[in-house]
């Protein structure tokens, strides 16, 4: 186990229980960012047969995946039993509630590992990268999406303004995520070769914060920071922090508008069929030559 817990996983959990019933109502997000980490396997022209869905909420990217990819079988895998049961029951795919820190799966039983805004709630990615990576055969696949750390940067000021202003002091009251560079490095670290991590950002907008609100609730995406206060944000400092996001964000008609960073991370397990990169020096191609062009020196132009 990881020795700094970042996130209270029994709250995650609890979080995720509670949302499962009226998810449909608030997985707007979940759906968007399921279509676009499918479209990613229409560029690969590989097909995956058996693939594994970790983190699969109430069954959003089976529901997306419509054929891509060419997965015949796809195996679940959700931290809350209530979600897992109902996802078991919206797709019809075989379900497992288990821990994503804990995979329960055997070495190389799958072509594909697929993973839906999920993975930004574990404490020990590094560790489940790596179980990740031995559930996959040789040469399998990990496409995964996760918040990135942009993600909320405008409620995140508001909020940390708002209780310095009343409270004379900050606490942890939205989550930390990774960064892009970060996403690599532990791809790396966790034996996966050809690793790419791009970053893309949809933005939302409402009415009023409240609605964002009710939407983080709705999809079990509130906080769940092990060092969090346990007692809710005082009225002075709610307000204050609404106050401070409507006179600095609010856009044309009124809306307020909320970003969400999201990460995609592609990478392969190894295999001796894989394109290894040059060592640092051993091109024997010269760059002229392969333009076509003569070696000469350059010069800036003056400004």
């Amino acid at each position: 186990m990881h020795d700094v817990l970042v996130f209270d996983r029994n709250q995650v959990r609890r979080q995720r229980d509670r949302a499962a019933p009226r998810l449909a109502e608030h997985d707007f997000l979940l759906r968007e960012v399921a279509d676009r980490l499918a479209d990613r396997l229409l560029d690969v022209t590989r097909r995956f047969p058996v693939a594994l869905d970790v983190g699969c909420h109430t069954g959003q990217m089976a529901e997306t995946l419509n054929g891509r990819g060419g997965i015949e079988t796809l195996v679940q895998c959700e931290l809350s039993s209530a979600m897992a049961g109902r996802a078991a029951r919206a797709t019809g795919n075989p379900t497992v509630a288990a821990d994503e820190e804990f995979l329960p799966f055997a070495p190389e039983s799958f072509d594909l590992v697929i993973s839906n805004l999920s993975l930004h709630w574990v404490n020990d990615l590094p560790g489940t990268l790596l179980q990740i990576r031995h559930t996959l055969k040789q040469d399998g696949l990990l496409v995964a999406t996760m918040l990135g750390g942009d993600t909320l940067w405008e409620l995140r000021e508001c909020l940390l303004e708002a209780e310095l202003a009343e409270e004379g002091g900050v606490g942890p009251r939205v989550s930390p995520f990774t960064d892009v560079r970060d996403a690599g490095a532990l791809l790396q670290r966790a034996g996966f070769a050809l690793p790419v991590v791009d970053a893309e950002t949809i933005t939302v907008t409402y009415t009023d914060a409240m609605r964002l609100f009710a939407d983080l609730r709705g999809m079990g995406e509130t906080n769940a920071v092990s060092g969090r206060r346990k007692n809710l944000t005082r009225r002075a400092t709610l307000f204050r922090a609404l106050s401070l996001y409507e006179e600095r964000f609010k856009g044309e008609g009124g809306r307020l508008p909320a970003t969400f960073q999201i990460l995609t991370l592609t990478a392969w397990r190894p295999h001796p069929s894989q394109q290894k990169p040059l060592a640092p020096g051993a091109g024997r191609v010269n760059l002229a030559e392969a333009l076509n062009d003569c070696e000469r020196p350059r010069t800036l132009p003056e400004t």
